[in-house]
């Protein structure tokens, strides 16, 4: 057991800058975090989600939904922030937990990050080719056989954002930069279009009282109180963890933290500014969505643009539909580049084949890594039914969230000497709210995602029995610290 419980010294995380596990090259300055943040946190959700959460749980109560997620992963991104000012590590809270907790946690960890990113690109694809179909008809193109048509659009928007990552980071950032821009265009044309349709008669008093529903209870919350509720302040809360769906990916930010100058600093400001920018972005929608339509005449197929078409401004649609597929395109783009970036650390370390950490002479990135990633992800996105595993990728991210605010206690305690440049303040109050609001949000999940995680887990741990424990470069000390084949050498 003392084996698999072996920790990775603190020093072979914190020294980046002039140590081996440095072999990544640094693109990344202050603004460019907050543009990654925004590119993964703001999707095609940012138009549907205040909507479909209005209609059906929460009513005009969801503007204090997206206030509620907001402190609770605003609570998570603080524990973030303090950990990768310490360890500014491609590895995020994998290589955080392989310091702290040791290294069957780190594993646990690293492949709960891969449901989370890696299912996540799959999905996000998948919904992208079904946005990019309708978007193209509602400006009256007829699509023959929409099917076949959104299976190539998905195979092609994988592979092109594969190859930018694979290209290059500073390629990727540039082509980041160009799309976030544009769709944070298309937010502000809706938020400026629709103010002037809001009538405050629509927002009542924020609660509709709560309705007992037909249906059998579906998450661990409900199956304990023994019924199934919508409105009210349960439907509130229940929407809000719906709503950290959309806020997940400031985590993201800090598999950057190699590749970034003076990351001790830039990686938590960069995490922080971008969830708070979000936030905002976030409520404005949210306030125009249901401020310009009662929430019982709110259309669960299309929110925002519906809502449009009821005062009489069907044409912002158009407008809508650029935004909703430059968005996802962002948000597949970061997630890419985070999980190259995760199994790179995984693969450094050992615990997966280590000819995946090498690192193109050329490209100045992990290539090969990437090129399996973007693989992975067509497979899944045009095989699996991805669109009906987003709990799971919630469940991944959080299950993460809460051995990072755990952390922070736990680091303070074993570790004080080490450098922080962020520090959670009232430690250990905060980290510890932040792991109740994180368990808050995981038991209003579905039991059968509860389950299917836990087969996900399982099959894990058997991997790291039969690889990763005697493949890990803690246990081979006579192996080099890291391989050097198609390393960037400086």
């Amino acid at each position: 057991m003392s084996t698999i419980l072996r920790r990775l010294p603190a020093s072979e995380a914190t020294g980046l800058r002039i140590g081996a596990r440095h072999s990544l090259a640094e693109v990344y300055r202050p603004a460019d975090l907050v543009v990654l943040g925004l590119g993964v946190m703001i999707g095609a959700g940012i138009f549907s989600i205040a909507g479909e959460q209005a209609a059906t749980t929460a009513g005009p109560g969801v503007i204090l939904s997206f206030m509620i997620a907001g402190i609770a992963c605003l609570l998570a991104c603080l524990c973030y922030a303090e950990l990768s000012s310490t360890m500014p590590t491609s590895g995020s809270a994998y290589t955080f937990t392989y310091v702290i907790f040791g290294e069957v946690w780190a594993w646990i960890i690293g492949w709960a990050l891969i449901l989370e990113l890696q299912f996540a690109a799959a999905m996000v694809a998948r919904a992208w080719g079904a946005i990019a179909v309708g978007a193209i008809t509602n400006f009256g193109v007829r699509v023959p056989h929409e099917g076949v048509v959104q299976d190539v659009l998905v195979f092609v928007i994988l592979v092109l954002l594969t190859g930018i990552v694979a290209l290059g980071a500073r390629v990727g950032l540039r082509a980041l930069w160009i799309m976030v821009s544009a769709k944070l265009l298309a937010i502000g044309a809706v938020i400026v279009v629709g103010l002037p349709y809001i009538q405050v008669a629509n927002f009542g008093e924020f609660y509709v009282p709560p309705k007992t529903l037909d249906t059998a209870p579906a998450t661990v919350l409900e199956v304990f109180i023994g019924e199934s509720q919508a409105f009210g302040w349960f439907g509130i809360f229940a929407a809000a963890s719906a709503i950290a769906f959309a806020y997940i990916g400031f985590d993201i930010v800090a598999t950057s933290a190699e590749e970034t100058a003076n990351a001790r600093r830039a990686v938590p400001r960069g995490m922080i500014r971008s969830l708070v920018i979000a936030t905002v972005i976030y409520l404005a929608v949210a306030l125009v969505m249901v401020g310009m339509v009662s929430y019982t005449r709110i259309s669960e197929q299309a929110p925002l643009a519906s809502a449009f078409q009821a005062v009489g401004a069907g044409w912002m649609a158009h407008v809508i539909d650029a935004g909703a597929v430059l968005g996802l395109t962002t948000v597949i783009l970061v997630l890419i580049v985070g999980q190259t970036r995760v199994l790179f650390s995984m693969a450094r370390d050992g615990l997966i084949p280590r000819a995946l950490a090498s690192v193109s002479r050329r490209y100045h990135t992990p290539t090969r890594v990437t090129l399996v990633i973007g693989l992975v992800a067509i497979v899944l996105a045009e095989f699996v039914p991805v669109l009906t595993m987003q709990q799971l990728v919630v469940i991944g991210t959080l299950f993460a969230f809460t051995f990072v605010a755990a952390g922070v206690i736990v680091m303070r305690r074993r570790m004080p000497y080490l450098e922080r440049g962020f520090r959670v303040p009232l430690s250990p109050l905060l980290p510890a709210l932040s792991l109740v609001a994180t368990l808050w949000l995981m038991v209003n999940l579905r039991v059968l995602t509860w389950a299917w995680f836990v087969l996900w887990m399982a099959f894990g741990l058997l991997v790291y029995l039969v690889y990763g424990r005697r493949h890990s470069v803690l246990a081979q000390p006579d192996l080099p610290a890291r391989p050097v084949h198609g390393r960037h050498r400086r």
